[in-house]
């Protein structure tokens, strides 16, 4: 790959920082071609419905890169993918339902996974065991072990590991924290993390045939194997143990992330959580309603206030965090943040240039294209990660003990070096997963 020159490096680190954004300012066709092809990162984007699709834009939206692959085990998502990337790029993917297929391609730099939480860690050490950099979606991690897999790798393989929290790219969330490590107000010792919205019903699902669009085989991938039914796929399949995390790892996690960067803590000390499956009865494994909090050292703690059927917001907000200190508090989204005297005086309020979409399913904005210039910028000029997933790993970690302290009881105790969970064997057994014979990750 070409080396750029220094005012160019330069230019780079300094647009990705400061959140100038050119990407924002121009078409996203027009943007994406600006260089010659041997300049570009190639793509690929695996795990197209969804959020994937919000991926697609970023990528097309940031310079130097190009989407080379896209990669699904829905055929009908792979045909309209393969026409929404020639429509923005005037290229043509390359499509694969194998993601081990993909990785054998020898001219793809990067990998960006977009699909179910149970596939993500795996998927993301195949890539960098093939050479490959990879962005993954939040959560990181379908349990906490595949997490310290995720370090282990990035390690070994040398590869970089960016997690999708978009929100350590916004420039006035990096401000925030910055004028809190400066002292606006005072002493940091708690966060708020809130989310609310209005969902329904997932019925009790039938046992049906796979449709003929989708590769339930390759869709389960490492997950030990299941009958199919017909309320699991494309969404749903959030609410179930198997595959999914619950609320707090599918969107607490962005919220919970951010307290944790503004306090400036890594892994707990404590952690408690009540709830329950309140608002229908229904195959939903997990929590619609949730409250979660962590103590670490320092006398610094962290809470968590989910309603996945109740939209009743919190400071006219669906979803957010709010950090109190000793002279005030800092309330701040992805698309801005205010900071407030002890009186409640305004005392200091930015935006962000482009809204964010905070409660739809896709969640694009501008801080997508953001999050995703500053892995492209990593990988071609050795600007520095925003969110590596060392940082992703904690943050996510704190959602899996939330889950697990809810499952064995509420409260368990852990270890402030590494988050490991202390004298509780039941809980520890939450550590691992099971996994399809042959699928284990392995570093």
């Amino acid at each position: 790959m070409k080396k750029e020159s220094e005012s160019r490096r330069n230019f780079v680190k300094k647009s990705v920082m400061g959140g100038i954004g050119l990407s924002l300012t121009m078409s996203a066709k027009s943007y994406g071609n600006i260089l010659g092809a041997n300049d570009r990162v190639n793509f690929a984007v695996a795990g197209l419905n969804g959020r994937g699709g919000g991926l697609l834009h970023a990528i097309n939206a940031c310079k130097d890169a190009s989407i080379g692959y896209i990669c699904d085990v829905d055929s009908r998502v792979i045909q309209t993918a393969s026409k929404r990337v020639n429509e923005l790029s005037g290229t043509d993917p390359k499509a694969f339902a194998d993601v081990r297929k993909l990785l054998e391609e020898k001219d793809l730099d990067a990998i960006v996974i977009a699909t179910p939480d149970h596939w993500h860690a795996p998927m993301a050490i195949m890539a960098v065991s093939a050479g490959k950099h990879a962005y993954v979606e939040k959560p990181c991690s379908h349990n906490p072990y595949e997490g310290e897999l995720l370090m282990e790798a990035m390690k070994k393989y040398g590869k970089l590991i960016q997690m999708g929290n978009q929100q350590r790219s916004a420039p006035t969330s990096i401000q925030a924290v910055k004028d809190i490590k400066d002292g606006i107000i005072g002493k940091v010792y708690h966060g708020k993390a809130w989310y609310s919205n209005k969902r329904g019903s997932i019925g009790k699902g039938k046992q049906v045939a796979a449709p003929e669009w989708l590769n339930w085989e390759l869709w389960q991938g490492p997950a030990p194997r299941e009958a199919y039914k017909d309320n699991y796929v494309h969404y749903n399949w959030h609410w179930f143990k198997t595959w999914g995390t619950g609320e707090v790892n599918n969107n607490g996690a962005h919220e919970i992330d951010v307290c944790r960067w503004a306090l400036g803590v890594d892994y707990p000390m404590k952690v408690a959580s009540n709830g329950g499956r309140y608002q229908f009865d229904d195959d939903w494994e997990f929590y619609d309603t949730q409250i979660a909090s962590y103590e670490f050292e320092g006398d610094k703690m962290i809470t968590w206030e989910g309603r996945s059927c109740n939209a009743f917001r919190h400071h006219g907000r669906g979803r957010g965090a709010t950090i109190h200190g000793t002279e005030g508090t800092i309330m701040l989204d992805r698309n801005g943040y205010t900071a407030y005297d002890k009186d409640e005086k305004v005392i200091k309020e930015m935006k962000e240039g482009e809204i964010s979409a905070t409660l739809n399913t896709i969640g694009r904005g501008g801080l997508d294209v953001k999050h995703m210039y500053n892995f492209l910028s990593a990988i071609k000029d050795g600007a520095k990660l925003n969110s590596p997933i060392d940082e992703g790993h904690k943050s996510v970690l704190l959602c899996h003990l939330g889950n697990i302290a809810q499952a064995t009881g509420g409260v368990l105790h852990t270890d402030p070096k590494n988050g490991r969970i202390l004298k509780n064997k039941k809980a520890m057994s939450m550590w691992k997963r099971d996994y399809e014979k042959g699928w284990e990750p392995k570093v």
